[in-house]
């Protein structure tokens, strides 16, 4: 009798065990969909009143507040969930959101004065007060390096800059989460609790990086209080997500970093012992273009990672939504092999590439590195050899088509099958109606009137004067 009830006893044993495997990789589940959920909300503006949405193949607000956040971060753009993307938001971050309509930086401020005090109100646990006073010190010293500013301790009484460690709710309606994901979180300068700067003190605070990096973590959110947003460039102080540098004596800041420091600052002043450079060995500044210009014209139009960037000679406008004034530099400084009077430019937002066309070269440019392997020729995407130079450019991610302008003909190049398609070049004035002189730039964007986005457009500019054009594609 017990030997015909033992198959059935190992079989039921089976079954039980095989279950329990299942629950948890469905908890598993539920839990990582409650952290991206968190995730969106949090730092990228998702209405908090959508609700499961991971379980809806239909959700397309969701999928492009992923694609959002994947493009961000620096991620592949799939606007999915997967493996990458989701070990990226475990990982412990800054509270500060990185895109949306952030109440912190209204208009993006900064400081009105170049010397500023700062507070140290309590202290952690985890370190001695010195070692918590060197790292606040130090993480100032980073950005006094570059900019006029400098800084100086009080010790009572209020400071431009507070600096408190708080656990949870500690008074500002931000509360911290306890160990891990948020770190800090800081405010832009201004009055009251501007300025400010928050440590989550359920945190493990250390001088190396056996824990959570005081020195790092502090270098990050005094760039916010001195006006910074997050930066899409992974090897920059300012990304949103913690990273860890190996050799913190030789820390320095990115090229990022600075160049968007001193958009607000500008460079430091000059001391009296640093050498004089006589006017002689300086060459003379070209004349560089003014914005106002009615009779300007650009070399190249594209889009980058939710911002537009305007080519003219050796330098480029930078716009973004979360900025009212364009920011503008040279092309050098933020890509140093690139040449000056590009012929075109456009972004494959699926890549996270723009390609910058010179000639008969072209380069591909990821947030501020070019792309290895490059430049090319343009012949190699299928033009015929009689072509030597692109005008214009522009790509429709929607339909993976990218088009080309050159004099008075188009092309149309697959993106999926990277191949030219039959059938081309064909007339500029028979498909883009209006359009009868040379193309210097075209690019495709959202227009935003009144503040709600509307339809795509094409914005066509010629050597004299622009074009709007509704959405057509021949």
């Amino acid at each position: 009798m017990e030997m015909r009830n033992l198959p059935v006893l190992l079989l039921l044993s089976v079954a039980v065990c095989s279950a329990y495997p299942l629950d948890r990789a469905a908890k598993d589940e539920d839990d990582s969909m409650n952290l991206v959920q968190q995730y969106l909300e949090n730092y990228y503006n998702l209405e908090k009143d959508v609700k499961q949405f991971v379980r809806r193949k239909d959700s397309g607000p969701v999928v492009k507040k992923i694609q959002e956040m994947q493009r961000f971060l620096g991620l592949e753009v799939t606007g999915k969930l997967d493996s990458d993307t989701l070990e990226v938001i475990r990982k412990p971050r800054c509270g500060i959101p990185d895109i949306g309509h952030f109440s912190t930086f209204p208009g993006m401020p900064k400081w009105r004065k170049t010397h500023l005090t700062y507070r140290i109100v309590n202290y952690t646990l985890d370190l001695p007060r010195d070692a918590v006073d060197s790292a606040i010190e130090k993480a100032l010293t980073v950005w006094e390096k570059v900019t006029p500013l400098t800084f100086s301790r009080i010790n009572e009484g209020e400071a431009d800059i507070m600096i408190i460690f708080a656990v949870r709710e500690h008074g500002d309606f931000s509360p911290f989460d306890g160990p891990g994901n948020v770190l800090a979180h800081a405010y832009a300068p201004g009055s009251g609790i501007d300025g400010d700067v928050h440590f989550d003190d359920d945190e493990k605070w250390t001088k190396d990086t056996s824990g959570i990096n005081l020195f790092l973590v502090a270098a990050h959110e005094l760039g916010h209080s001195l006006g910074l947003q997050h930066s899409t460039n992974r090897e920059a102080l300012m990304y949103p997500v913690y990273n860890t540098f190996t050799d913190l004596a030789r820390f320095h800041l990115s090229q990022d970093d600075v160049n968007g420091i001193q958009s607000l600052y500008g460079p430091p002043t000059a001391s009296p012992d640093d050498p004089v450079v006589p006017t002689e060995s300086v060459p003379p500044e070209p004349g560089t273009p003014a914005k106002c210009d009615p009779a300007l014209s650009f070399d190249a139009v594209s889009t980058l990672r939710g911002e537009t960037l305007f080519f003219k000679d050796r330098h480029f406008w930078r716009k973004s939504f979360r900025t009212f004034e364009p920011e503008f530099h040279l092309i050098s400084s933020f890509w140093p092999s690139l040449p000056s009077g590009i012929d075109a430019a456009y972004e494959v937002i699926s890549k996270d590439s723009v390609f910058i066309f010179k000639g008969n070269q072209f380069w591909a440019i990821r947030g501020n590195e070019v792309s290895a392997g490059y430049p090319r020729d343009i012949h190699t995407l299928g033009f015929p050899s009689t072509i030597r130079k692109v005008d214009a450019a522009f790509s429709d991610e929607e339909r993976k088509k990218t088009y080309f302008f050159v004099e008075d003909k188009y092309w149309r190049f697959d993106e999926k099958r990277q191949s030219m398609e039959p059938g081309f070049p064909k007339q500029i004035v028979e498909d883009f109606p209006g359009v009868y002189l040379e193309v210097d730039a075209v690019f495709e964007a959202f227009v935003l009137p009144s503040g709600w986005l509307s339809s795509w457009q094409h914005k066509t500019y010629g050597s004299s004067r622009h074009h709007t054009y509704k959405k057509h594609h021949p």
